[in-house]
């Protein structure tokens, strides 16, 4: 009873991450739009494509597991996303509008590394060993992705720190 307990909870959270990466497949090319930073932009045209890879690593899983690759709405990237959306709505401009958007990516990755830590841990559990090893492959890839924005931030913060307050639009 109680394994039959952890495969629901973690088939309800591989369906929650697929969510997550569908949300962010359509976020993902506003920041990318959004950014200043050359850097910045190529970094998230290119975690688009890995995010999409993630998309369908779950889906094989879940099918895999004698589900449908169907997505559970994700409450908690919905949220992220629409702080993300909110940063976007700033006048902010330059390498303040890209520190913005940094923050906004970055609480994306620490929850998706979250969650993917923790549908690992239940596969291991469960015995999936492919689905682990999918799974520790896009955990990887999202640890990877949160330092890149930590090595891109050192910089464009400074940038935008040298700003002082004078870019940001008069009147917010």
């Amino acid at each position: 009873m109680a394994e039959e307990t952890l495969r629901t909870l973690y088939i309800n959270e591989l369906k929650a991450l697929l969510d997550a990466e569908t949300q962010l497949i359509k976020a993902i090319p506003k920041l990318a739009e959004a950014s200043t930073s050359p850097q910045l932009r190529a970094g998230f045209e290119h975690h688009l494509e890995q995010t999409k890879h993630h998309a369908a690593r779950l889906e094989t899983i879940l099918t895999g597991l004698g589900e449908k690759p169907k997505g559970k709405t994700c409450k908690g990237m919905k949220g992220i996303v629409e702080e993300g959306n909110e940063i976007l709505g700033e006048d902010f401009e330059g390498a303040l509008r890209d520190s913005g958007i940094i923050s906004a990516a970055q609480r994306v990755e620490h929850y998706e590394i979250a969650a993917y830590g923790c549908v690992r841990d239940y596969a291991k559990l469960l015995g999936e060993t492919n689905a682990v090893q999918s799974l520790e492959q896009t955990l990887a890839e999202e640890k990877a992705t949160d330092q890149k924005l930590t090595e891109l931030a050192q910089t464009i913060n400074r940038a935008a720190a040298s700003l002082g307050t004078t870019s940001r639009v008069a009147g917010a």
